[in-house]
Parts: structure tokens; sequence; C-alpha cells
């Protein structure tokens, strides 16, 4: 396993295939609050979890999204992760399933603020991927 600098680099790689500058933003907003905060998610939570071998990102950005529909309160959370799995290339339709999917397991509310959630990020990443080919 990665330890050290090298867990975080890893970890800092992941949160920046999920969004452009998610590392940066993270741990600085983290590090105002405590110096060793950011290494709590670069290290652990992206570095040696999400890091492992055993799943593509693909598939953990839509077990994580899944994961946090049934939370029901981590909407900005949600709303980072599916812009990820967007970006790691899960489909918009693929992930209006998932949305739709989670009514049955978390309910329809969760679905509702999940479709919610799934508004605001297709907008984002199409605006984004808009002002890309331009």
């Amino acid at each position: 396993m990665k330890q050290g600098t090298e867990l975080t680099r890893h970890g800092r790689e992941i949160m920046d295939r999920l969004e452009e500058g998610l590392a940066d933003g993270v741990t600085s907003r983290l590090a105002e609050l405590d110096a060793d905060l950011p290494r709590l998610i670069t290290d652990y939570a992206f570095g040696a979890v999400v890091g492992r071998p055993g799943l593509d990102l693909k598939t953990r950005e839509m077990l994580t999204v899944a994961s946090l529909i049934t939370s029901g309160n981590a909407q900005p959370q949600l709303e980072l992760h599916m812009r990820g799995a967007l970006n790691v290339g899960v489909t918009q339709e693929e992930l209006l399933e998932i949305v739709i999917q989670m009514a049955v397991y978390a309910g329809v509310p969760a679905c509702m603020n999940g479709l919610t959630a799934y508004r605001a990020a297709v907008a984002r990443f199409n605006s984004r991927s808009a002002g890309e080919k331009k």
C-alpha cells in the first residue's frame, strides 16, 4: 500500500480526475481549520480507499452516488460526486438510472433530492463541456 507523500499524491490525482482543481480547493478549505485535516481526505478517503485496486473509478463513483442519495444528508457532496461520475465516464442516462433506482431503496423523497442534485450536476457538467468545445 502507498504511504506518505506517495499516498497524498495518489489521492490528489484521483480527486483531480473527478473534477479539475478539486484537490487544491478541498485541501485549502480544510487546512484553514486544521493543518492535518486535508490528509484525512487526500490520503485516507481518496488515496487509501477510493484508490484501491479492485474497482475502477467509474464504478466507485456510481457506488458513491448511490450511497450519498441514500444518506439523504450530503447534498453538496452528492452534486460533486455526480459531476465526478460524469467526468470519469458515467453517462447522464446511467446517472439518472442510479437516482431512480434509489427510490426503491431509500424512498421517493431521497430520489427527489437526488433528481435535484442530478439536474444541478448535469447543468454544470454540460456548461463546462460547452465551454471546452469553444
